[in-house]
């Protein structure tokens, strides 16, 4: 009788191996159609996202031109931004926008989808009131916007009634930045609210009715059961709303295009400009190879925090 025979590295040899080859070359037959069905999904990842960032990064080092060619120049794109005074300027914005979004919008979607998943009746049509927002056309969201903050808009009106005088919204760099976070938080959180809300319903009931029948009210039951059971999900929201918030430039663009003064020029924008407006690709290419950089470091950072959710 044939016996298999073990190497001292505890390495397979014989039938034993023999059996394992034809164990691989099944499963590759059987997964075979479904790992063609991945390939134009993959050619297409590859050429419109990877090929651009390794592109992006040959062109960091060189200075763009279409007309007489490109010309190598080494790391003086990098230190060209690193000697604008606007990068410091659209790196604070930047951060400034961020910090707003997790003091002012961070919450909302979340105590959102808690209030909702508390309600006895009319929930569904709740879920639809709430996530409206985030369908509206960028064009309508913004002259809706524009119109609401101007000096003579609703919300002006609204404070005339209290007695307070008109604020310039928009055209004030004190509250510019402001406006333009609660627009983005009343637009965006029902997306959020949805994920959140999916995450409550997915806590098992049982917790909550043993809760009830040990007296426990709804603040309790909110504090001791579904923010803990939670506690990833939003950790993880947390990491993709920083990343998300780090790349913010279309409202910025759309409303006051980096003003007034600006105050509301962030670090993409001015990225978008460098590259679309004063057409220096090499900068703009290198501004994209640094947000490259942090934003994978950011990654990084996700992933180690929920490596148990993977």
């Amino acid at each position: 009788m044939e016996q298999s025979v073990i190497s001292p590295g505890n390495r397979v040899t014989g039938p034993e191996k023999e059996t394992q080859k034809l164990k691989r070359t099944s499963n590759w037959k059987k997964y075979m159609w479904g790992y063609l069905f991945l390939v134009p999904a993959i050619v297409i990842f590859i050429i419109f996202l990877w090929v651009p960032i390794i592109k992006g990064m040959v062109y960091s080092f060189y200075n763009i031109d279409f007309v007489k060619g490109n010309t190598f120049v080494g790391f003086d794109n990098y230190v060209k931004i690193f000697n604008n005074p606007d990068l410091w300027l659209s790196v604070k914005n930047t951060l400034y926008f961020m910090f707003l979004t997790l003091v002012m919008g961070f919450w909302v979607p979340i105590a959102a989808a808690i209030a909702i998943s508390e309600l006895k009746f009319f929930q569904g049509f709740a879920r639809i009131a709430a996530y409206l927002p985030f369908v509206v056309p960028g064009v309508v969201l913004y002259g809706m916007w524009r119109w609401m903050y101007d000096p003579v808009g609703p919300i002006n009106a609204l404070l005339g009634w209290f007695g307070a005088d008109p604020v310039s919204f928009i055209s004030d760099g004190r509250f510019s930045m402001i406006s333009i976070v609660f627009m983005e938080t009343w637009q965006q959180f029902g997306s959020a609210m949805l994920i959140y809300l999916a995450g409550v319903l997915s806590i098992p009931r049982d917790w909550y009715e043993a809760a009830e029948i040990d007296g426990a009210g709804v603040w309790s039951r909110i504090k001791y059961i579904t923010l803990p059971s939670m506690r990833s999900l939003i950790m993880l929201m947390l990491i993709l709303q920083i990343i998300g918030t780090s790349q913010a430039y279309q409202s910025q663009l759309a409303l006051l295009d980096g003003g007034p003064n600006k105050a509301t020029l962030t670090y993409a924008l001015f990225t978008v400009k460098n590259a679309f407006t004063q057409l220096d690709y090499g900068a703009g290419t290198a501004l994209g190879v640094l947000m490259f950089v942090v934003l994978g470091i950011l990654g990084i950072i996700q992933f180690k925090l929920n490596r148990e959710e993977y």
